[in-house]
């Protein structure tokens, strides 16, 4: 059952994130993520594994989530922290953005596309 399952040791805290497929050359919000926390699944009959999801929102516009209303993205938590390849190298799925400059940018960009959210 969803409510007999210990809430992760591990999650990311809000804020800003690029995703491994962000390119540097790129726009700066492209890949970029704002990250509001953890949910919790609900439902009795969900997969362990499923159980808690990382909440977030992308902060380019044409993404799916954004296209279609301003939806939340949802992605298994475990899936947060497992690596993904790239060219061949292991990489981590989401890296956190801690430059203020890139950061302020973003923030103007998510207050544009979702207002306060």
């Amino acid at each position: 059952m969803a409510y007999d399952i210990p809430p992760p040791d591990q999650r990311p805290e809000p804020g800003y994130y690029y995703h491994f497929k962000h390119d540097p050359a790129g726009p700066l919000n492209n890949y970029a993520y704002y990250i509001y926390g953890v949910g919790h699944h609900t439902e009795d009959d969900c997969r362990t594994e499923d159980s808690f999801m990382q909440v977030y929102r992308p902060l380019y516009e044409n993404s799916y989530a954004y296209r279609n209303g301003g939806l939340f993205d949802l992605r298994p938590l475990y899936m947060f922290y497992k690596p993904a390849i790239r060219e061949g190298r292991e990489v981590p799925r989401f890296t956190q953005i801690t430059d203020a400059a890139v950061i302020a940018e973003l923030q103007a960009i998510k207050a544009r596309m979702y207002g306060d959210l």
